[in-house]
């Protein structure tokens, strides 16, 4: 059963369950406002029997009789009983009153009760007379009020299967209306696919949820339309970056075969292929570890290792790399305590991605100097990278984490456009936050944040 026919449903039985209360208050409210008048009129009977048996005037007699016959509407099986009590526990028994004991037990107690019995009402009331005290019993059918509330339960019956037949269209028209948006929505979700992320539902209005929902699916196509467009261009690049060296020494091998060559010849084509070989070879080394960072990162997570430690053994990588590097790592700021400083992590990655930054900043700095501060509390651990190199230009930041992005400024030195992506996503992994600011012709600040709170949640045995 599909929602709308579950709303029209559930629709119904409420209404069906509204309406079957409402009637039975009614009813029990009718009835009970039948029983009330109908026995004051008893009561109203009681009094002039009572006033007819005292009175010894015949022409009171009479009067009360004539007003009893044609001053009152006539009762159904009217009886009148009048019966001498004798003490406070016994009175003249009439055999022809057929009523349970406790009905008389009522009536000496209290002065007044009534008994129902087959439809038919029984009231009795105390009257005195010169200190004697007699029950006066009338006892009626009150066929009106039978017939009336046979009526209005005719009239619930039949208008309640009318009511529910208008809750049954009502609730189809209201669950029609409630998931047309919905319908029309899934309508065009239907039609979205690889070929066209671009197209986006249209706005819902005067239904906040919906409207929510519309903005919630948007979001994630523009999402989804990022992500298909990043890995459109990865793959366009990685294929070009990786087509390009294995060319380069198919056709210098093939070259070499066509003929016998001098060995000076050999070893120029070894050395374009030994290139070529080790560019492929650091190419795919990279794409590697950039999809190693794609795992679950609590899993990554392995070691205890203290910051400043692993800055100067990145600092120490570095010296091996470019021996005549300028960067200075200052720890002058750092705090005494060594607690402060650890840090959980897969300490490889998390040194190969603070390689990357600083490397970096060697590079597109030219070999200028570059400043690494290490600053820790205990809320967090910041390590800050600051050169003073060509920049990044504005319109390159928002694409600076896009693998084989390069901007055309760095184009013009060797790289792959891994490194900086390769790097956010380690630094991630290890719940931290990387933040860029350049400024074109004056520098780069790269800043690593790890907040205390995310480190203490990482998966690690201590």
């Amino acid at each position: 059963m599909n929602i709308r026919k579950k709303i029209t449903f559930t629709y119904v039985a409420l209404s069906t369950f509204s309406t079957l209360l409402l009637c039975v208050l009614v009813f029990i409210m009718f009835r009970q406002n039948n029983q009330y008048h109908f026995l004051k009129r008893l009561e109203d009977r009681a009094k002039i029997v009572a006033s007819i048996h005292f009175q010894n005037d015949p022409e009171k007699i009479r009067y009360y009789s004539n007003l009893k016959k044609n001053g009152l509407e006539e009762l159904i099986q009217e009886e009148e009983f009048v019966l001498k009590v004798n003490s406070e526990n016994s009175f003249e028994y009439n055999v022809n009153l057929d009523v349970p004991n406790e009905f008389y037990t009522h009536i000496l107690q209290s002065g007044r009760d009534w008994y129902e019995v087959d439809d038919k009402y029984y009231l009795g009331q105390i009257f005195t007379e010169n200190d004697q005290k007699y029950i006066v019993i009338v006892a009626a059918r009150d066929r009106m009020g039978k017939n009336t509330l046979v009526f209005i339960v005719r009239i619930m019956f039949f208008g309640g299967i009318g009511f529910l037949l208008l809750a049954f269209f009502f609730g189809r028209v209201l669950a029609r209306r409630v998931f047309y948006p919905v319908a029309r929505i899934t309508k065009e979700v239907q039609r979205i696919s690889a070929s066209n992320l671009h197209n986006r539902l249209p706005q819902v209005k005067n239904s906040p949820e919906l409207s929510d929902l519309t903005a919630t699916f948007n979001g994630m196509l523009d999402r989804l339309e990022t992500s298909f467009e990043i890995q459109a261009n990865f793959i366009n690049n990685a294929s070009h970056e990786l087509k390009t060296p294995i060319t380069t020494i198919i056709a210098e091998a093939e070259i070499m075969l066509l003929k016998d060559r001098k060995t000076e010849e050999y070893i120029n084509s070894l050395s374009t292929i030994y290139n070529q070989a080790s560019r492929l070879g650091n190419l795919t080394e990279s794409l590697l570890k950039l999809t190693q960072t794609g795992y679950d990162g609590k899993k990554q997570v392995q070691d205890i290792a203290r910051i400043d430690e692993l800055l100067l053994e990145v600092k120490s990588d570095i010296d091996k790399i470019y021996p005549d590097n300028r960067v200075v790592v200052k720890l002058n700021f750092a705090p005494e305590d060594s607690n402060l400083l650890l840090i959980p992590c897969n300490k490889p990655l998390l040194e190969l991605a603070i390689n990357n930054i600083i490397t970096n900043g060697v590079k597109y700095s030219d070999n200028n100097e570059v400043f690494v501060m290490l600053t820790a509390n205990t809320e967090t651990i910041k390590i800050a990278i600051n050169d003073i190199g060509i920049g990044i230009p504005p319109e390159d930041i928002p694409h600076l984490y896009e693998p084989f992005f390069r901007g055309k400024i760095a184009a013009k030195y060797n790289g792959y456009g891994l490194g900086l992506p390769l790097a956010m996503k380690i630094i991630r992994m290890h719940n931290g936050e990387l933040q860029v600011q350049s400024e074109q012709e004056k520098g780069t600040i790269v800043t690593i944040v790890f907040k205390k709170s995310n480190i203490k949640n990482s998966n690690v045995d201590s």
